[in-house]
């Protein structure tokens, strides 16, 4: 019974987002002055074949922590979707 996990990876408030910055200086440049602010981050999906919901969550939330993300600089968020 797979599972689809969606993971969301963004950078903490506190840590300068470059990208970010580069693209809001290029969307103002383009006559979008009502954008504030923009972050940048990256969007994993990820296929896990197990019949428990509790071990699929445990195993998107270990890869996230261990290999998808950097957690001293970045968060996640995870959903778990059943795939029929």
């Amino acid at each position: 019974m797979p599972y689809l996990a969606k993971i969301k990876v963004t950078l903490r408030q506190s840590i300068l987002d470059v990208q970010g910055k580069a693209v809001d200086h290029a969307l103002k440049n383009l006559g979008y002055r009502t954008v504030e602010s923009i972050r940048i981050g990256k969007y994993i999906e990820v296929t896990i074949n197990e019949e428990e919901i509790v071990e699929a969550e445990r195993i998107g939330n270990e890869i996230s922590m261990k290999l998808l993300s950097n957690p001293v600089m970045e968060n996640y968020s995870m959903e778990l979707e059943h795939i029929n």
